[in-house]
């Protein structure tokens, strides 16, 4: 048990040790930008700035389960040069949004929004979150499973219970809002949504599966669970798309659900529910071209007169 315990401390100690890391690399990159600035006077030249919270689609430490590197949404961004950007990347592999949302994370998140060294003007141009999928993927899974009793498996979802931890994501969305309102007024959340998995009990050595024992234990198949599972996912979709319609919340959600096909499925994804690092290149170019148009939008609306 102290062995464990030990364990999960070195392991805590070590993502606390990263997450700082890449905080000092981020204020490195800004400032390397701000003496370039007073050198030349371009500020027009300046690169957007954005902050990261989440899970693994923003923090994937492999490449096609394989540990060479990062290779998620995030990472793939940082590589699309039609535009310079910088990302902050505070999100972590494995957080669910109750993790996120965690009283020592919020506060990191305060003090990296807080922090005028991670920022041109005085806070970022925009926050990415990537979470939901945590809260119901893993051993949990099997919570929101009915038996297989020879319904269909449109059926096979316990709704009242799903909707239940769909309600916990939604307030920590909500409060993610409330900390951007207070800390950063005015910036945009941007959300996503996931695409279609097979649970097929594929998965890296280090980790999962995340789908497959559930459904199994359960008594469904791999084909009657990518149904159940799809079904979940449009339901946290639809909850998505609520918060953005509610203008005050300044949130939106990059629809990336449907990207992939099952005619590309051993292209698109490494496993139950990671992309490949192709697939992960697909995703981010609907992220990319999203946020900045969406962001000057924004701009251009914040500068017409009387709004």
């Amino acid at each position: 048990m102290v062995e464990g315990l030990d364990v999960y401390a070195r392991a805590k100690r070590q993502i606390e040790e990263d997450i700082e890391q890449r905080i000092h690399e981020h204020q490195e990159k800004v400032a390397t930008v701000m003496r370039a600035v007073a050198a030349t006077g371009l500020r027009s030249a300046m690169p957007y700035t954005a902050v990261a919270v989440g899970d693994s689609w923003f923090d994937y430490p492999l490449v096609n389960d394989i540990a060479l590197g990062q290779t998620d949404i995030i990472a793939q961004l940082e590589l699309m040069h039609d535009h310079e950007k910088l990302i902050l990347r505070l999100a972590h592999h494995g957080d669910a949004t109750t993790d996120m949302m965690s009283g020592p994370k919020q506060q990191r998140l305060v003090r990296a929004l807080s922090n005028p060294g991670n920022w041109f003007n005085g806070k970022p141009d925009a926050i990415f979150c990537s979470a939901g999928g945590n809260d119901v993927a893993g051993d949990q899974f099997v919570n929101f499973l009915k038996f297989n009793e020879g319904q269909p498996p449109q059926q096979g979802l316990n709704v009242s219970k799903f909707d239940r931890v769909l309600g916990v994501a939604e307030v920590n969305y909500l409060t993610l809002f409330e900390i951007r309102d207070r800390y950063a007024p005015g910036v945009r959340v941007f959300a996503h949504t996931y695409d279609f998995p097979t649970p097929d009990n594929r998965h890296p050595l280090c980790a999962g599966p995340w789908l497959y024992p559930s459904l199994k234990s359960r008594g469904w198949s791999i084909a009657d669970g990518k149904i159940i599972v799809s079904d979940a996912l449009k339901k946290f979709r639809t909850m998505l798309k609520r918060l953005e319609s509610e203008g005050s919340n300044r949130f939106s959600v990059i629809d990336t659900q449907g990207t992939f096909t099952n005619a590309a499925y051993a292209r698109d994804w490494s496993n139950e529910l990671h992309p490949t690092d192709t697939g992960f290149k697909r995703l981010a170019r609907k992220f990319d071209a999203f946020w900045i148009q969406r962001l000057q939008e924004d701009r251009a609306s914040d500068d017409e007169p009387g709004v």
